[in-house]
């Protein structure tokens, strides 16, 4: 995932990047390498745009 690819808005759900990552915790174990901890910042950061621009669109 390229961080160009959250500037554009994301266009998953909220619900599609949570899954992502509890996918990610899964296959981790509860211990996330240093590759898997820069993929987890990069969802939780699209998971609060998904967030944000659900509850604007709710609005």
């Amino acid at each position: 995932m390229s961080p160009d690819s959250l500037t554009s808005g994301s266009v998953r759900s909220a619900a599609e990047v949570n899954e992502q990552i509890r996918a990610l915790w899964r296959r981790a174990s509860g211990s996330l390498s240093a590759q898997e901890r820069a993929e987890y910042e990069l969802l939780v950061v699209e998971w609060a745009a998904a967030i944000r621009s659900e509850v604007v669109e709710a609005a």
